[in-house]
């Protein structure tokens, strides 16, 4: 059964979703933009009936009371530190760890400067950071696909997505398959106060381009769908040249950027199936 907690770290409190025993290995999930931890409702129950703790957080700027108004509170360095903080805080010194998009990228830096901590890494959507600069390097398609991670930065775009109503997110999400009552309660949260400047303060003052991310050692699941409007083919496919440990790419011919969404059950099965193969 899945409870919600607050988790203090530091001056910040995350609201947190947890699920299964507090002495069974522990799986932290990360979620990306523009979603919450409401994404991994499925899993939690699917882990925790599988004799594991799922740990499913609202991320810095995404809970309400881990909203700071600075904008370089936002470096991914600390995010990256909030989620070793969550994880000590709840009892898990080693635990497996799932991405999505900018929780992606997250798990991505963090298995690179803290594999000792984990003991496996999965990934939806986002490409291993130097896979990613390499391919906006080398592929225009890419380039356009990212177009967004631009608009995001710019001056005004804060004021202009609320004066929108969050409709352009709305469509973009609908395009790639999120059921509307999942988007609703997505656009919701970003809806209250400082929720939107917390959440787009990751792309004005995150690090997109970490093109010197070294590779993993980690044991890695990598699952991308290949009707992703934001990720391509080459960026996905280039993301194996950066994992060192025992890898798996599954590409979903079916799926869009927001799988988990799209395909719960099955992103649950592929979940459990690596972290069952790393004990």
């Amino acid at each position: 059964m899945t409870q919600t907690t607050a988790v203090p770290v530091g001056n910040l409190t995350f609201t947190v979703d947890v699920a299964g025993a507090a002495d069974a290995p522990g799986v932290l999930l990360l979620h990306g933009f523009p979603e919450t931890r409401h994404m991994w409702r499925h899993q939690l129950d699917a882990l925790a009936d599988a004799g594991f703790r799922a740990i499913a957080p609202d991320q810095r700027g995404y809970s309400a009371g881990a909203r700071p108004a600075d904008g370089d509170a936002y470096a991914t360095d600390l995010i990256v530190a909030d989620a070793l903080a969550l994880m000590d805080a709840l009892g898990s010194p080693r635990f497996h760890l799932v991405g999505h998009d900018w929780g992606g990228q997250v798990a991505w830096l963090l298995a690179a400067a803290h594999a000792d901590r984990l003991r496996s890494l999965s990934i939806l959507s986002r490409p291993h950071p130097a896979a990613f600069v390499r391919a906006l390097q080398e592929d225009p398609a890419q380039a356009e696909r990212s177009r967004h991670h631009r608009a995001f930065r710019e001056p005004g775009a804060i004021e202009r997505m609320r004066a929108a109503g969050l409709e352009p997110l709305r469509r973009a999400l609908a395009d790639q398959g999120v059921p509307a009552a999942d988007a609703a309660v997505y656009l919701g949260a970003l809806m209250e106060p400082g929720a939107i400047e917390g959440a787009m303060n990751w792309y004005r003052f995150g690090n997109l381009l970490a093109g010197a991310t070294p590779p993993t050692t980690v044991p890695t699941l990598y699952v991308w769908g290949a009707r992703d409007a934001t990720v391509g083919r080459r960026a996905a496919e280039l993301t194996a040249a950066h994992v060192r440990g025992p890898y798996r790419f599954v590409a979903l011919e079916d799926a869009g950027h927001f799988v988990v969404d799209e395909f719960p059950a099955k992103t649950s099965d592929l979940l459990l199936e690596h972290l069952r193969r790393n004990p």
